[in-house]
């Protein structure tokens, strides 16, 4: 029976290939101890002793994403409807109005199959940066645009002020604007109540037992899928073939997640723990999706996986022992360059993930197999995978900035943090200072509370080469408040081996918040200052520097004080 399955699934599933080297035995070692002990037989049946002897909260009530890809198949059809009925409205637009896990699958769908001719092209809004709100505004037709409003608690911050914006400019131009909104939350939010007071068009209730970084082939991420034009239950049918690959019945070193899962885990105990993603050209979305699953679910009690994507490529010699490569490529793509840089790097000595891929739909196969690994890596480390107990912190100090009307500006000025422009010696000695502090094995990550656009990303990416050329070290990137509900978690519960250079602008043009007293841009500067505090009383090696009103020009000082 076991060889007629492993012929049935021969080619259906994504290859994977783990080149270890001298970790190889560790990892062997692991995978039968997990053997002997039923890991897999005792994930199925959802046995939150895997993790810790006794039963602590947030594990056996975290375990549904297990069997999403057949619960899901029932929802198909009503999401295939849902999508069709935008189509024939010929809605133009879907904007997503959330964060973190509501915003990040639904973007590595659009980014990676586009949507279909005739169906909405979907807008991802995770910025709270004025500028970027406006931007959105300009970008859509608001006749022809519906806005899913997304976020498992259905009390997030971001969220909230995005819908109440939106809201009043769509009663500007419709008398039902509840149509051109969308409700995806979980059964019994404010959101839920929210939506069924101001009849929103539809309510898609998810499943409660699924944190929202793991909730990619929940409604979190197939509502978004469908409405582009995805055949979501395609997607489902690929996942359920990890899913079958992942079966309880299947030995421990042949089940493709375990297997990834004890290697993260394992080398991450054994010093590589900067796990650095390459990708071929149509998966360059991934990385995104699983920089936050690795983070937020690792990065605690001191203990973490830092992934690092979008890095430049360097030469094998530039990279330390503290690094472990993930290289996800998709046949048909003109992977030959990215296959003789992986080819240096293994012969370099540095452990390497392989995994390939047939074709897009495949993709889904992939969200399954992160979630069983990075779930087994944290049994592997000793730490809870569904939790995030270090998120709240940032949140709360950021809330206390925001008590009164433009708090959060003024405080945020009056902390006197360097002004790039004002005096160019002194940012490059204060830059200096902070590089200084760097250590072997440390990371340097880049927290950029600044509009999103090819131009910042550009500059912002010259800024990580800088850093990386002076402490020959990983560096990482993210753009605020989007990185708190992704790698925030790591960055105040994970090790201390991160040196944080947060990076805030002032925008010239402000927009208020309706119904509320607060405007989107005394709302960043509270979220910046609330991450900075909680940062500074986990004593993190962070540094701020205020960019001024021309963020290019800011951007630009900074990456001189570096040369």
């Amino acid at each position: 029976m076991e060889e007629k399955r492993k012929n049935i699934l021969a080619g259906k599933v994504n290859r994977q290939r783990l080149t270890l080297g001298k970790y190889e035995g560790r990892i062997k070692k692991r995978l039968r101890t997990w053997q002997e002990d039923k890991f897999a037989c005792r994930l199925w049946r959802k046995d939150p002793t895997l993790w810790f002897p006794k039963a602590v909260p947030e594990i056996s009530d975290r375990l549904g994403w297990l069997t999403l890809p057949e619960a899901m198949q029932e929802e198909s059809e009503r999401l295939r409807a849902f999508a069709e009925e935008a189509k024939a409205d010929e809605i133009r637009h879907g904007v997503l109005l959330g964060m973190g896990g509501s915003s990040l699958a639904p973007e590595v769908f659009q980014r990676t199959f586009g949507n279909r001719q005739g169906y909405p092209e979907l807008i991802v809004l995770d910025s709270t940066h004025p500028a970027a709100v406006k931007a959105v505004e300009a970008q859509v037709d608001l006749r022809r645009t519906l806005f899913l409003v997304s976020s498992k608690s259905g009390t997030t911050t971001e969220m909230l002020s995005f819908f109440r914006y939106f809201w009043e400019k769509v009663c500007h131009v419709t008398y039902q604007p509840g149509q051109h909104f969308v409700a995806v939350t979980d059964p019994g939010t404010p959101l839920e109540k929210l939506a069924c007071e101001r009849d929103f068009r539809s309510i898609f209730k998810s499943t409660p037992d699924v944190g929202g970084r793991y909730s990619a082939l929940t409604f979190f991420g197939l509502v978004p899928a469908a409405l582009i034009g995805l055949d979501v239950g395609r997607l489902l049918d690929r996942a359920w073939t990890m899913v079958e690959a992942s079966a309880f019945c299947v030995p421990e070193a042949d089940n493709p997640g375990l297997a990834l899962g004890a290697a993260l885990g394992e080398l991450a105990l054994s010093g590589r723990d900067k796990l650095t993603f390459v990708a071929s050209s149509s998966l360059e979305a991934f990385p995104a999706w699983i920089e936050q699953l690795v983070a937020e679910s690792t990065g605690k009690e001191g203990k973490g996986i830092v992934p690092v994507i979008d890095e430049l490529p360097r030469s094998p010699e530039f990279y330390g022992a503290d690094r472990l490569f993930a290289c996800l490529l998709m046949e048909g793509d003109d992977n030959q360059g990215l296959g003789e840089k992986i080819t240096a790097l293994e012969a370099a000595g540095h452990p390497v993930i392989h995994i390939r891929l047939k074709e897009k739909a495949d993709l889904a196969q992939e969200f399954f197999r992160w979630e069983v690994a990075v779930a087994a890596a944290g049994a592997v480390m000793g730490i809870h995978p569904f939790n995030q107990p270090d998120v709240q912190l940032a949140k709360e100090l950021a809330s206390k900035a925001m008590d009164k009307k433009g708090r959060g500006k003024t405080a945020a000025k009056n902390r006197g943090e360097e002004v790039a422009g004002a005096n160019h010696q002194a940012l490059r000695q204060l830059l200096s200072d902070w590089l200084a502090k760097a250590q072997a094995g440390d990371y340097a990550a880049v927290q950029a509370y600044l509009r999103p656009t090819p131009e910042t990303t550009a500059l912002l990416q010259a800024v990580r080469v800088a850093l990386g050329d002076r402490m020959h070290l990983a560096t990482t990137l993210g753009y605020g408040p989007r990185f708190l509900h992704s790698t925030g978690q790591l960055h105040k519960g994970g090790p201390n081996t991160c040196l944080i250079l947060q990076l805030v602008d002032e925008p010239a043009d402000d927009l208020a918040v309706p119904e509320t007293n607060y405007t989107f841009g005394s709302l960043i500067h509270a979220q910046a200052l609330g991450d900075y505090q909680a940062l500074k009383q986990r004593g993190r090696r962070v540094l701020r520097i205020r960019l001024g009103e021309d963020t290019s020009k800011g951007l630009k000082f900074v990456l001189k004080a570096l040369g």
